[in-house]
């Protein structure tokens, strides 16, 4: 191969500095009219063997109530990387984005636009507020999937999701239906969180534990009852059944098993029973704990295992519906006050201490949670049930298992890997400890649960229809509730391939080869994705599990709105461009790490991007007349030789999920070795009369370009992609860079 390169006007662009704005809305676009990031144009045009090994991931899908932010901007850099690079490779890959109607933080949004205009949700009815979601989720979706493009992101728009399209309905309901049929899925009393100002139950990631001062409260019921028990909330006590102590706390023993009748402690009667539970410890406080079955979850399942009954006392507006005077009908806190009043005046209080205790609130509203139980559908997490079809190792099909042993035996048999590999142990701890999952809501936007209740006209109970696909007839009343948001993106990894139809895509690229998340919800979508996975398609909803962790500002501190320290990717990017933002993201992060992001971190890999564009002006200047079939000297075969070296161990990082080694060999072979180095060198054997070291220097140095920008793609898309074409072979290479085989200087 023999061709001229020369300083046409087409190269005098590298005369000027490098200006990311002018370029990378115009590379996005070219790219995306192109079709590639679709497999099956790529397979159409002849770009992609069909016969190649799929490669798959899906995006996490970003809530449609805001913009995205660093952290977003961190998993898109990071997933980016890995589709582009094995894109290059010659994988079959599909990368397929979308949205989450993030059901109770939109309702929640919409509740507080309407409430600017002194309108409830409830003043216009369901379908009219759902109207008003429709309004402004669809704003807000546009904006998130444009900003999506502007971090670089090579996903395949013509598979574009949503978590509540009539194909993710489809699978939903399809799901409850399944899950319901193989007794997994239940309604029953159970105590769960409940916000009593969004007036909805709500799941333990919506909980923020917020330290606040407390008082700790030692007394006894009676003066006659023969236990001290300690209480931050001496309200909940109008509704104990039982005192646990431990079964060897020699002080309690003799009383393990009597009951005791209390005539009134603050206005109500109690029953409390003494029990032995080897959950208590003996050495905090007095060794004894009042239990309260309707208020706290580690209580209801004591008293499920003695046989306890449950006395509710607080509301679902957290006021008191039992006790004296200024106990009654009153907010707990007011209660509170009264009762310890109550209390010391009988004599009953003992002493009282100061001390920080973790509130329980509700992340959206701000209010106190309250475990109240409540007739809720729930996901059974310890029954028993046959799985029809298996690919899982180690599982037959027919085999009984439950699901929290699936979600264990999965990850413990490397099927499932998770990085880094110290919250593999976390995971463990979290799914041992598992409960059943309480999956509805009393919110109106999001997946309606598809049951249907009516009256049997004789006895008089309450019929039960469970109908995924259609409604019955007006004499069946729909159940009010929703599901859980994390129900609809538990099933993401499949629904977006077609399931439950069994579907080309759910063949080809179904089980997902990386899930790239955050590490802060490995238990929230992470775990119930595996759940879904296992137990409706009995295989893995993905092979490796790559978390990241949070994104901090330059002096390491955690990102809120409290610190003004606010990075918005967008903003940083038109700043210093895409590139340098994604590098930024990169360098010196690995798994799980956190990141320290500053204006001068970022702004280094700015620096970087116009290095490597002077570096291309060099070359590009001194490359006039190359003969790409020269032979190379000695010294040249060294350049070469040492590239391949850098390109082999860059392929083994970013396999291996080595992101950050990867990027940062490669800044670093470019700038300091080939910039400072190999470039300066070259300079006085072009200058020379030397015809043959000439050309095989000219040869080495636009093959370095060119294989340096293949190895810089995946990290930095924009600039290699602008610069790629701008080369003048345009013969001897793909149209774009990001279709490019990936380096192997051969």
């Amino acid at each position: 191969m023999f061709f001229l390169l020369s300083c046409t006007p087409m190269h005098e662009k590298f005369l000027q500095p490098y200006d990311s704005t002018k370029v990378e809305n115009d590379i996005y676009e070219m790219w995306e009219k192109s079709g590639y990031f679709n497999p099956d144009v790529c397979i159409k045009n002849g770009v992609c063997d069909p016969e190649a090994e799929a490669f798959s991931i899906v995006l996490p899908p970003p809530n449609e109530t805001g913009i995205l932010h660093t952290g977003h901007a961190s998993m898109i850099a990071i997933e980016d990387i890995l589709v582009r690079f094995h894109r290059m490779r010659g994988y079959r890959t599909v990368w397929v984005p979308g949205t989450d109607h993030a059901a109770i933080a939109t309702n929640a949004k919409v509740e507080k636009l309407l409430a600017k205009k002194k309108i409830s949700r409830h003043d216009i009815g369901r379908e009219a507020f759902l109207e008003e979601v429709q309004k402004f989720t669809s704003e807000s979706r546009s904006g998130i999937l444009n900003q999506v493009r502007h971090m670089g992101a090579s996903v395949d728009w013509s598979r574009l999701a949503y978590t509540l399209d009539e194909t993710r309905e489809k699978a939903v309901n399809q799901a409850f239906k399944k899950l319901y049929d193989l007794g997994l899925i239940y309604r029953g009393n159970r105590i769960i969180n409940w916000d009593p100002k969004a007036q909805t139950t709500i799941s333990d990631d919506e909980i923020v534990h917020e330290e606040r001062d407390g008082k700790l409260y030692t007394f006894k019921y009676s003066a006659d009852f023969p236990i001290s028990i300690a209480t931050t909330r001496p309200e909940t006590k109008l509704g104990d059944t039982a005192v646990a102590v431990h079964p060897d706390d020699t002080r309690y023993q003799k009383y393990i098993g009597q009951t005791f009748e209390i005539e009134n402690f603050a206005g109500v009667s109690l029953s409390i029973t003494v029990i032995a539970d080897e959950n208590i410890d003996a050495e905090y406080g007095t060794g004894a704990l009042g239990v309260t079955p309707a208020h706290s979850i580690i209580d209801f399942e004591m008293a499920q295992k003695n046989d306890l009954p449950l006395k509710q006392v607080i509301n679902e507006y957290a006021k008191m519906t039992v006790g004296m005077e200024g106990v009654k009908d009153q907010k707990t806190t007011t209660a509170r006050e009264a009762i310890v009043t109550w209390i010391e005046t009988e004599g009953l209080l003992e002493k009282v201490e100061d001390i920080k205790q973790n509130m329980s609130t509700s992340e959206r509203t701000g209010a106190v949670v309250e475990p109240l139980p409540k007739l809720q559908w729930f996901i059974d997490v310890t029954k028993p049930f046959a799985l029809a079809e298996s690919k899982i190792e180690g599982i037959e099909s027919g085999q009984e298992t439950t699901l929290k042993d699936l979600m264990l035996h999965v990850v413990r048999t490397g099927q499932i890997d998770i990085l880094p590999e110290r919250f593999e142990k976390i995971y463990f701890n979290w799914i041992e400890n598992l409960r059943d999952w309480n999956i509805s809501r009393q919110i109106w936007f999001g997946h309606r649960v598809p049951v249907w209740y009516k009256k049997d006209s004789n006895s008089g109970e309450e019929e039960l229809l469970v109908a995924p696909d259609v409604e019955p007839d007006k004499t069946w009343a729909q159940d009010p509730d929703t599901l859980d948001t994390w129900f609809s993106s538990g099933l993401w990894t499949f629904s977006v391939f077609g399931w439950p139809e069994k579907t080309p895509d759910l063949e080809a690229y179904h089980p997902t080869n990386v899930l790239e998340t955050g590490y802060d919800i490995i238990f929230f979508w992470v775990a119930r994705m595996v759940l879904m996975s296992t137990a409706l398609l009995g295989e893995v909803p993905f092979k490796n599990v790559y978390l990241h962790g949070l994104v901090r500002d330059g002096k390491g501190r955690k990102i809120s709105k409290s610190l003004g320290n606010n990075i918005d990717p967008i903003e940083t990017s038109e700043q210093f461009g895409t590139d340098a933002l994604r590098m930024a993201l990169i360098v010196g992060v690995g798994p799980g790490a956190d990141n320290s992001l500053s204006d001068d971190k970022i702004r280094a890999y700015k620096k970087f991007a116009n290095k490597l564009w002077n570096i291309t002006r060099f070359v590009l200047e001194n490359t006039d007349g190359v003969d790409m079939n020269a032979a190379f000297t000695d010294e040249d075969t060294k350049h070469i030789e040492e590239l391949q070296s850098i390109a082999h161990d860059v392929t083994n990082d970013i396999e291996s999920f080595r992101l950050y080694l990867a990027a940062e060999k490669l800044y670093h072979y470019v700038w300091h070795r080939f910039a400072d180095e190999i470039l300066e060198k070259s300079k006085s054997i072009l200058e020379s009369d030397n015809e043959e070291a000439k050309q095989s220097t000219k040869r080495m140095l636009y093959t370095l370009l060119l294989e340096s920008l293949k190895l810089l793609h995946p990290f930095m898309p924009f600039i290699t992609e602008e610069i790629w074409q701008s080369l003048p072979d345009k013969d001897s290479r793909k149209e774009f860079l990001m279709i490019e085989p990936w380096s192997t200087t051969q």
